[in-house]
């Protein structure tokens, strides 16, 4: 079993325990997401089994969520990132991604990389730099892989 860590301020806590995820408010969130809009929720939960995660409480409740896809030596892959829209603006973002960056896999990973469409200044303020290089980054992408 991996060593848990957690981050407490105040009433908020991060953590990496993956026994107390909010598995269906995950998923709920996912699935209504512009990024992983109609995701099964066995894929969100096989997902979170086979990444490193860090869960966002207040009060026990789950409001945000990170998840790391990584080979535990060189590269990370930041993605599912969320702050429930009623507790943005409260810098919970930027404490999420520095716990993320704190964790001592992810500190000591030479490239972490993430896609995003949707918050791409939040990203620029906590440090990662866009890469523009035509042909750069690659991808397989099939859109339409959640429909039934």
């Amino acid at each position: 079993m991996k060593k848990v860590y957690t981050w407490q301020s105040n009433q908020y806590t991060i953590t990496t325990n993956h026994n107390v995820f909010d598995l269906p408010a995950i998923h709920n969130y996912l699935t209504q997401s512009s990024w992983a809009k109609g995701i099964s929720f066995e894929t969100v939960s096989k997902s979170i089994s086979n990444s490193l995660c860090f869960g966002l409480f207040y009060d026990h409740k789950q409001i945000g969520f990170a998840r790391v896809i990584t080979d535990e030596a060189t590269f990370g892959y930041i993605c599912d990132v969320y702050i429930l829209e009623n507790w943005q603006q409260q810098k919970l973002g930027q404490w999420l991604m520095a716990c993320c960056h704190a964790h001592p896999t992810i500190s000591r990973l030479r490239r972490i990389m993430l896609v995003t469409s949707t918050a791409p200044n939040f990203y620029k303020k906590i440090g990662y730099t866009p890469i523009n290089t035509e042909n750069f980054v690659w991808q397989t992408f099939r859109p339409n892989i959640y429909k039934e």
